[in-house]
């Protein structure tokens, strides 16, 4: 069984932009934990995309990776590519800590995983894109996570301040460890995965 070309091509960027970041060791433990599991391949399946209008920023959000790394202008491409494949969509429990506006101004699309174009339970890889200036929600959630930041933004953890993290950054999440991220004055998309 082979994997579709345009989602192999996501997922082999995904791990160059990784190798070539700065981990913490729990990261990359986390991250030899998504990539071995990755190597084993399910069936595709098609998935449905709501028409969402914070899809027409993607394009900026990739442009942006312009003069970044290859392997993450790469990736921006890859993303690209992909995109109309994708099963975007909103999160649907939002909570008081998003900003307001938040249904409107974000996208989710689950690559690998739960309603995703390869769906499965061991391993869950996606995308999160939201419009300037917007705050995800405060959550949590059993598995550990590990986010490639693909435009630059915050990142929340815990009762710490906000962490800034740069296009090709990383930002790790202990299991059950309440996080969140914002946008600054660009669209802001990152990667995430999550070995379950």
């Amino acid at each position: 069984m082979t994997r579709g070309q345009g989602l192999q091509r996501v997922v082999t960027a995904a791990e160059q932009a990784f190798a070539e970041a700065d981990l913490s060791d729990a990261a990359r433990a986390a991250l030899t934990k998504v990539f071995d599991r990755l190597k084993t391949i399910h069936p595709a399946a098609d998935v449905m995309a709501e028409d969402l209008p914070v899809l027409s920023l993607l394009p900026q959000a990739v442009a942006n990776l312009n003069g970044q790394a290859p392997s993450l202008q790469s990736l921006g491409e890859a993303v690209q590519d992909l995109a109309p494949a994708l099963g975007w969509s909103t999160r649907k429990s939002v909570g008081p800590t998003a900003s307001a506006g938040f249904a409107q101004a974000h996208a989710n699309a689950v690559l690998i995983g739960p309603n995703g174009l390869e769906p499965r339970e061991d391993v869950w890889v996606g995308l999160s894109l939201m419009a300037p200036h917007t705050r995800y929600p405060d959550h949590d959630h059993a598995p550990e996570e590990v986010y490639l930041v693909l435009s630059d933004g915050a990142f929340l953890q815990g009762d710490a301040d906000w962490l800034p993290r740069a296009a090709g950054q990383t930002v790790y999440n202990t299991p059950w460890s309440r996080h969140a991220m914002r946008a600054g004055d660009q669209p802001f998309l990152a990667l995430w995965c999550l070995p379950v």
